[in-house]
């Protein structure tokens, strides 16, 4: 049977920009209320958090996977490679932290230190892929590193030092994943989120062996977490990044670390401290204007929605 070149070479139809916009808020407001549903958890620790959200997770990507691939399911897994694994790994490792994290110390510390993430990436892929470094992402990391700074001292100082070192691990592993991904570009990685799930489930099934019973509720929240939105929000956020440019991805995302705090801040009364506050806001900040100018020098040059630094 002869194949038709043209169809096979034709470019992949993606969303308009304003349809990817849509898409991008959707994913950034679903993954933000991560934080409220752990402090909603009746007995379940971390561990068994992780654990029954791995496997939810699971089930919700291999439907989509199904959904989108049919047949050829199995080798679109195959397809990531040795990268992909590796990607998995590192991004099964970031949730193991995220879930130690955001349970050792406020949900505000844990989202505003990751709001950092694309400055850890921009570091890595310098010194992995060679990325040349602006002169404003360099200012703009230095400014995100004050206010780690002044996060992680009261975090000692209150006995939340663990959990601080635990979203900057998250913040890294994360950032390395990113780079991974950044690099195999023409591959579609979503079902790297497979490989990270059972990784979850490996290591957290591993501690918690024998010990994996958790009320309905937990359990519940678990599959609305893991099967639900991070399914949905995570295919969100891959259609949508195919037709938004990095900075605008960095600052959608900028909503669920913006928005997490305000919900446990809501409906559990958790308020965050002083130096958290401070800290974050010029994380944000950073992080915002970065955005900003990155996205005006795209406009003003005319440059291709390249993932530059």
């Amino acid at each position: 049977m002869a194949i038709n070149e043209a169809a096979v070479n034709a470019p992949v139809r993606v969303p308009g920009h304003a349809r990817a916009v849509i898409l991008m808020i959707g994913s950034s407001v679903m993954m933000s209320f991560g934080g409220l549903i752990i402090r909603n958890m009746q007995e379940a620790d971390s561990w068994q958090v992780n654990l029954h959200r791995a496997y939810a997770a699971f089930l919700g990507v291999l439907i989509i996977l199904l959904l989108r691939y049919g047949r050829t399911t199995l080798r679109q897994v195959r397809g990531i490679g040795r990268s992909g694994v590796l990607g998995g790994g590192l991004l099964g490792m970031a949730g193991v932290c995220f879930l130690q994290a955001i349970t050792t110390t406020t949900v505000a510390n844990t989202l505003f230190i990751l709001s950092a993430i694309p400055f850890f990436s921009a570091l890595l892929a310098r010194l992995i892929l060679g990325e040349r470094l602006r002169r404003v992402t360099l200012f703009a990391m230095s400014a995100a590193a004050c206010g780690i700074v002044v996060m992680v001292s009261a975090g000692l100082s209150a006995g939340a030092g663990y959990g601080n070192a635990m979203a900057l691990a998250t913040a890294f592993l994360f950032a390395a994943y990113a780079v991974i991904v950044r690099r195999k570009r023409h591959v579609d990685m979503y079902p790297v989120l497979l490989v990270a799930t059972v990784c979850v489930f490996v290591v957290a099934g591993s501690v918690r062996f024998g010990d994996w019973a958790i009320p309905w509720h937990d359990v519940a929240l678990c599959f609305l977490w893991g099967g639900v939105l991070s399914g949905i929000a995570n295919w969100m956020f891959i259609v949508a990044s195919r037709n938004l440019v990095a900075a605008e991805l960095t600052l959608f995302m900028l909503l669920e670390f913006s928005l997490g705090p305000i919900w446990v801040w809501l409906f559990v009364a958790e308020s965050p401290s002083r130096e958290t506050i401070i800290g974050g806001s010029i994380v944000i900040v950073a992080v915002a204007v970065w955005a900003l100018l990155q996205m005006r020098g795209r406009i003003v040059s005319g440059r291709p929605p390249a993932d530059v630094l």
